[in-house]
């Protein structure tokens, strides 16, 4: 055979010399592709536990995130009496994020009912306009909505707290930080596990106009009000979302169908249409969202309709 070897011609083995040297090629290609896609993952995604909002961004928002920085104050007094005035709501202003005609400001309802939303505050010629800040439509009404309800179904959202508590105590999940919640949420009624959108056709009564009118009302007062109130719960959409506590850890089926299980045989929950999702532990910086190819979902149009 060593024979053999020694007579290849020059060619042929110039050949396969070449041949040897494209293929490391082609795996240094490989190789490097794999480090840029690493690298894109490591800069665009963070671990859900320590994601806070940082790198989160809106389209042509660059530079006006930076003047509405420098105008903090200005902007957070803009937001403010923003919500003060048009929806009798006093708000903590929890972010500021740079937009391409202003700044969204992301807040918080003080006291009940309580809900994350945001207002734009306009910039024009490097200046900031409070007195044209507005919201996108139904962003607030929409929250003040799903507030209400939390209030109303106040006891069935305890119970389905506590599941979600006993959840990620037992298994290796977790949901989102209460600072992102915070700073990158605007998702109406919120938690670290859910949030609860409500549409405007939900309930047969205008319960913002009502608000509205009587901001002060507790708990009691708004379930005498509505008592005779229907509400349709497949216009209430509860969405969970839960992710995997370790960094190396892909959504895990068994536990994902377990909670799934759950939800559907659990009583006293929340009436509405959930939806539930498992991501990886991984959630994107600029997004605020874990919806990866790999998460797990049970949704629209099957989602799990509680009465």
């Amino acid at each position: 055979m060593k024979t053999m070897k020694l007579v290849i011609p020059t060619l042929i083995l110039s050949i396969l010399l070449g041949g040897c040297s494209t293929l490391e090629n082609d795996h240094q290609g490989t190789s490097s592709t794999k480090k840029e896609q690493e690298k894109h993952y490591e800069n665009n995604f963070i671990s859900v536990q320590k994601y806070t909002g940082q790198g989160y961004s809106l389209d042509g928002g660059e530079e006006n995130d930076k003047i509405a920085e420098a105008h903090r104050a200005e902007v957070v007094k803009a937001a403010e009496q923003f919500f003060l005035k048009k929806y009798k709501t006093k708000v903590k202003v929890h972010n500021l994020v740079g937009n391409r005609d202003g700044v969204t400001v992301f807040v918080e309802s003080v006291g009940e009912p309580h809900f994350y939303t945001y207002a734009v505050v306009p910039i024009e010629q490097d200046k900031i306009v409070g007195s044209e800040t507005f919201s996108q439509e139904d962003q607030v009404e929409g929250a003040i909505r799903s507030g209400i309800y939390a209030m109303i179904y106040a006891n069935e959202i305890h119970n389905l707290d506590d599941y979600l508590k006993q959840i990620t105590s037992k298994y290796p999940v977790v949901g989102k930080t209460s600072a992102a919640v915070a700073n990158v949420g605007g998702n109406d009624y919120s938690t670290p596990y859910y949030y609860i959108t409500i549409l405007d056709t939900a309930i047969n009564v205008d319960v913002v106009k009502i608000y509205l009118k009587h901001p002060e009302w507790t708990k009691d007062d708004w379930q005498k009000r509505l008592l005779k109130a229907t509400l349709d719960p497949e216009q209430v959409w509860i969405t969970i979302q839960l992710y995997m506590k370790e960094s190396d850890r892909k959504p895990d089926r068994a536990l994902f169908n377990e909670v799934v299980s759950d939800v559907e045989v659990m009583k006293s929950l929340p009436p509405g249409a959930y939806s539930i999702l498992l991501h990886d532990n991984r959630i994107g910086k600029d997004s605020a969202t874990g919806s990866k190819t790999n998460s797990l979902e049970r949704g629209d149009p099957d989602e799990i309709i509680k009465r």
